[in-house]
């Protein structure tokens, strides 16, 4: 009977060392999670929230790349005027547009203008006045600021080669973008609305392929004897990056809340620079 006992006694000693040995292990194992958080900390405690969104062009466009959108067409404004309503949750305070700093006295009248008279009309109404203008008219947003910075570059120095040294990449990249793009109508069974747009061009797998579509793959573009792809991509990421340096030139105060609006290749670019710095935040979209 006595050796029973001590057995099972032996047993409990046993089953408390296992659970002070797991307990002692946790603790070490949150301490040490802890200590790494304290020491890759990369936000200041006082970071601003920023909205980012990328948007497809609404109006006129330059852009090699446009989308069917009838900017007068009123089933076409309220779809964009309820997506509107989503962004409204953020609660902007200033916004921040695809506008040139040196257009910014004419962009400030035209939203003033809007802040007076929502039920205006514009003669070449786009995201900016569209979708922009009315957040920030429902939100109470007084500033707006254009950030863009005009640098062109040539996206088609690939098909103006004659002689590459990579004639098989780029070409066969393009037939995976048309798989993909007729996988994505086939799954969605009908015309995309506006908010599908929207969710395609913030979701981070086609931000990336943003970035490799209008950028990156020209790394492929190349003459035996030059560079002549790095060199257009070159110009489109020193674009953006003078963009987002004119982000950093907005005066901003502690309690602002930031929405930014371009166009879904620059948001790519934005939402890289935005999630690794030390001054915003990126709020995700409602």
């Amino acid at each position: 009977m006595k050796d029973a006992l001590t057995i099972v006694h032996s047993k409990q000693i046993i089953m408390i060392m296992k659970y002070l040995m797991l307990f002692a292990l946790t603790f070490v194992l949150n301490q040490l999670v802890h200590a790494q958080e304290q020491q890759f900390k990369t936000k200041f405690d006082d970071a601003i929230p920023v909205l980012s969104v990328g948007t497809f062009h609404m109006g006129f466009t330059s852009d090699a790349t446009r989308t069917e959108f009838n900017p007068r067409d009123p089933k076409s404004i309220q779809e964009v005027h309820d997506l509107v309503s989503k962004f409204e949750t953020f609660k902007p305070t200033v916004m921040m547009l695809e506008v040139l700093p040196e257009q910014q006295k004419n962009l400030q009248a035209r939203y003033d203008a809007y802040l007076a008279n929502p039920k205006m009309t514009f003669e070449h109404p786009s995201e900016i006045e569209l979708l922009a203008f009315e957040l920030g008219s429902r939100a109470g947003v007084k500033k707006v600021y254009g950030i863009d910075y005009a640098e062109g570059y040539n996206y088609n120095v690939y098909q103006e080669l004659n002689v590459k040294v990579d004639s098989l990449t780029i070409p066969r990249y393009g037939k995976l973008v048309q798989q993909n793009e007729a996988n994505y109508l086939k799954q969605l069974n009908r015309k995309p609305r506006v908010i599908d747009m929207f969710r395609v061009n913030n979701s981070a797998e086609y931000l990336d392929f943003l970035i490799n579509i209008n950028a990156d793959m020209l790394l492929y573009a190349s003459s035996p004897a030059g560079q002549e792809g790095a060199e257009e991509a070159a110009k489109f990421y020193h674009r953006n990056l003078l963009m987002f340096s004119n982000v950093n030139k907005v005066p901003l105060h502690k309690n602002d809340r930031v929405f930014v609006l371009l166009g879904a290749t620059h948001t790519a670019f934005f939402r890289e620079w935005f999630l690794i710095g030390h001054q915003s935040i990126n709020w995700k979209i409602p």
